[in-house]
């Protein structure tokens, strides 16, 4: 079985404030955008990097961003690896914790060859 992966970039979807904090909203409306483009009929998978974000992201800047996946499910319903820097891998993993929590498969990785192989795997999702 081939596997469709869809690597977002950081930059495609975290906005940053002047001050270099989270434009919150400015982000979900960049996520909600991208889900636009994608045809949920194609099957994507989705990588979501965020190790090049340009503003710190806080455990609950992370929680709103899965939040706001959960409200795009039609999207991002199959497997997610959220890709991020070893320092940021707590928070990254609440993130999928809260994912996790409403139903949608997401991993966190700090290896984009880790993520790419849970995604490529057939396993179970989580």
């Amino acid at each position: 079985m081939s596997t469709r992966i869809r690597v977002i970039e950081a930059n495609d979807f975290i906005k940053a404030t002047s001050e270099g904090s989270l434009d919150l909203e400015e982000s979900k409306r960049r996520l909600r955008a991208i889900a636009v483009t994608i045809d949920p009929v194609v099957n994507y998978d989705a990588m979501l990097d965020t190790r090049q974000a340009q503003s710190g992201l806080s455990v609950a800047d992370l929680w709103y961003l899965a939040a706001e996946l959960n409200h795009l499910r039609k999207t991002f319903s199959r497997k997610m690896a959220v890709l991020c820097s070893p320092e940021q891998f707590d928070h990254g993993g609440f993130c999928a914790l809260g994912s996790q929590n409403s139903g949608l498969p997401v991993q966190t990785f700090t290896s984009f060859e880790g993520a790419t192989k849970w995604l490529t795997s057939e396993g179970p999702d989580v």
